[in-house]
Parts: C-alpha cells; sequence; structure tokens
C-alpha cells in the first residue's frame, strides 16, 4: 500500500473526527447555555431574596458563614439555591423539629389525627422541605451545565487539535508522493526471510 495513500486516510478520519467533535461541542455549548439561561429565570422567577448584611438571620453559625456573602441579593444561581437550601431552609427546619424529618414527623401525625400543632408542623415541614427540594434541582441542572460547558470546551479543543494532526497528515502525505510503497503483510515477509 503506498504510504500517502495511508496518511490521507488517516488524516481524513481525523477531519472526520474532528467534525463530530466540532458537533458535540456546539451541542454541549447550547446545553449549557439553555439549561443555565432556564436556572437563572426560573430562580428569579421566585424572587427569593437573601437576609441582608448585619440580619439577625445571618447572626446564626450555622447560616452566616455560608450566606454572609449573597447578603441582601436575590437567589438566582445554583450555588446561591444550595447555599440558601443547606444554610437557610434545612436550618430552620432543624430548630423546628429537633432535627426530625418530614416522614418521622408525618408518620407522628398519622398516629395522632387530633394534635392540631403537630399537622400544622408536619404541612410548613413539607413546604420546607419541598422548596428545599427544588432549590437543590436548580443547583444540580446548574451544576451540570458548568459540565457541559467545560466538555464543550474539551471538544473543541479535541476537534482543534484533530484538525492539526490532520493537516500535518496531509503534508506528510504531499512529501511522501507516490514512491514510498508500505508493505501490505509485513509479518509474512519477516517469516519468509
Amino acid at each position: 500500500m503506498i504510504r500517502s495513500a495511508i496518511d490521507r486516510l488517516v488524516s481524513f478520519s481525523g477531519i472526520v473526527i474532528a467534525a463530530v467533535l466540532l458537533v458535540a461541542g456546539v451541542m454541549l455549548s447550547w446545553g449549557q447555555s439553555y439549561v443555565h439561561g432556564q436556572v437563572h429565570d426560573q430562580l428569579a422567577a421566585q424572587k427569593i431574596f437573601f437576609p441582608p448584611q448585619g440580619s439577625e438571620s445571618l447572626s446564626d453559625p450555622k447560616v452566616g458563614p455560608y450566606l454572609n456573602k449573597y447578603a441582601g441579593q436575590q437567589l438566582v444561581t445554583g450555588e446561591q439555591a444550595k447555599a440558601y437550601a443547606d444554610h437557610f431552609i434545612k436550618v430552620h427546619l432543624d430548630e423546628m423539629t429537633g432535627g426530625q424529618t418530614y416522614a418521622q414527623l408525618s408518620t407522628k401525625a398519622l398516629a395522632s389525627p387530633d394534635d392540631q400543632k403537630l399537622a400544622a408542623q408536619v404541612n410548613t415541614v413539607f413546604r420546607g422541605e419541598t422548596l428545599r427540594g427544588l432549590l437543590l434541582n436548580a443547583y444540580a441542572f446548574d451544576t451540570m451545565a458548568s459540565i457541559a460547558f467545560i466538555a464543550s470546551i474539551v471538544a473543541y479543543l479535541g476537534a482543534g487539535l484533530m484538525l492539526l494532526l490532520a493537516g500535518i497528515g496531509f503534508g506528510h502525505a504531499r512529501s511522501a508522493g507516490k514512491a514510498t510503497e508500505v508493505p501490505a503483510y509485513p509479518a509474512r515477509e519477516m517469516i519468509n526471510a
């Protein structure tokens, strides 16, 4: 087989791989942009704001170190959603319930159907845990968007590298010419020698 033909075949394969990586990069970039935008828009629509700087809500050592950097801001990012869910809602729910979960309180409420105070607490915990779960889902989607962004950069770099290598391969094919032949079955020649 002629060496230049091998170089062209490998180089063409590199161009195909580069095209696939380029399409993947574009799709990952679009996905990142779309998901990040959706998370932002959905969180912004909720109009959740962090307590203002210096407020009593931020003085709790379980809250302040995590939320002071967001004091007074509107909650619009996945990172903010996670901080609010884990260090504001969860802290307040734990204080209210003594660390009991919705499932534990609900079981107690079912055993005591006439306890209105417990029923109200179960209702409040359900709402708090639901909001917390929704915020953590926003964080998860925003994290996936960040991963898609990193993957898109890797895909673009891979496409660039494959195009560079394909260009080098085509250049080598031109310089090798048709004179250089590669044996089709080098192992057979070695046995016969």
